[in-house]
């Protein structure tokens, strides 16, 4: 017969050991008491990432609107240095310290504010940012949030490691309802508009492999430039002039589009490449279809707005009701928060708030 004292004792030694086993596993990091979660990046790499997460490093402005989409801007503790080009819509964000940009990022500047992540593009910093990163322990996540393909995968992604699903669930499903209003009526396109798409640099143009070209691609148009192998090559003038395209799209950088109130900025660049030698011959010049973009609804978690331009532009019979503007004041309003306001694109069929 054991005795009351043997039973205690039982029950405080059962109680010790469950408290071991509880230890183990979260010292283990195991992801059933949610203290790490592994998830894929945009190389295709299984990321192990400790949580929570309360200290984010954000190297470029795609991944700092999407923190901010998620609504979780104030884990935010470095930012890109660029982000003085554009104070307006970062709002308090771009008082945050500066990390160097989202090409070359300062060491030095990342690990004196201890962050859990810093979040990059795939391809940028290149891959010594994960050596210098490693000794101080410092996880470096590669998500771009520039390609319409992989665009709500990667904001699933983010959403799962900040427990912010339903934000990243409330993006994609408008994101998604907006690309299948686009998708549903170019089917009836039968003939697609051939399309010169110029990115930031004079005659640098996009090909498969970037996000200029999957907007092109998935707005309705022919892009000219498919055919070649590297996603961002050096074309000549005389090639464009070869091709003939129908439409000229120029995507204009750092156009602070959130700040401008006319779209003076725009159409001198439209000007300009109007203008250029030889180019009377192309269609497009011939019959005024060059439009420029700013940089902030090209390519990015505003992709869906820039396609919406496309999409009237290659063909203005088909969407005579489409309205960027409004998609566009209900991501800003939204999504991040702000007043919805600015110029987006140049003369012809522009945007303007307020």
């Amino acid at each position: 017969m054991i005795d009351m004292h043997t039973i205690v004792s039982q029950k405080r030694l059962l109680h010790f050991c469950r408290m071991l086993v509880a230890m183990s596993i979260l010292l283990q990091g195991k992801t059933a008491l949610g203290t790490s979660i592994t998830v894929l990046d945009s190389m295709g790499r299984k990321i192990e990432v400790s949580l929570p997460i309360k200290r984010i490093v954000a190297l470029n402005s795609d991944v700092l609107e999407v923190l901010r989409t998620l609504k979780a801007q104030d884990l935010v503790v470095g930012v890109f240095s660029e982000i003085v080009r554009n104070r307006d819509f970062w709002g308090d964000l771009a008082q945050k310290s500066r990390v160097g940009s989202w090409r070359e990022a300062n060491i030095e500047a990342i690990v004196a504010l201890h962050p859990d992540i810093v979040v990059a593009y795939s391809r940028n910093p290149g891959p010594e940012l994960e050596k210098k990163m490693a000794p101080f322990g410092v996880k470096v996540l590669r998500l771009d949030f520039y390609k319409e393909d992989t665009l709500e995968r990667e904001v699933m992604t983010m959403g799962r490691l900040l427990g912010r699903e339903k934000e990243a669930r409330r993006f994609c499903d408008w994101h998604k309802l907006h690309l299948d209003k686009l998708i549903k009526r170019l089917g009836l396109v039968k003939k697609r508009t051939s399309v010169y798409i110029e990115n930031y640099t004079d005659y640098h143009t996009v090909a498969p492999g970037s996000g200029g070209h999957d907007m092109c691609t998935l707005a309705g148009g022919r892009n000219i430039a498919s055919g070649f192998s590297i996603p961002y090559p050096r074309v000549t003038p005389e090639w464009v002039v070869s091709q003939n395209p129908d439409v000229i799209v120029k995507a204009a950088a750092w156009g602070g589009g959130y700040s401008l109130k006319t779209p003076a900025v725009f159409n001198r660049q439209k000007e300009e490449i109007m203008k250029r030698p030889a180019w009377q011959h192309i269609a497009a010049v011939a019959y005024g279809r060059v439009h420029v973009m700013d940089s902030a609804i090209w390519t990015g978690p505003r992709a869906i707005i820039g396609m919406a331009y496309l999409a009237r532009w290659f063909y203005p019979k088909l969407f005579p009701d489409l309205d960027p503007k409004a998609w566009h004041r209900e991501y800003i309003e939204i999504f991040q928060g702000i007043s919805y306001r600015g110029v987006y694109v140049s003369s012809g069929f522009q945007e303007t708030g307020k």
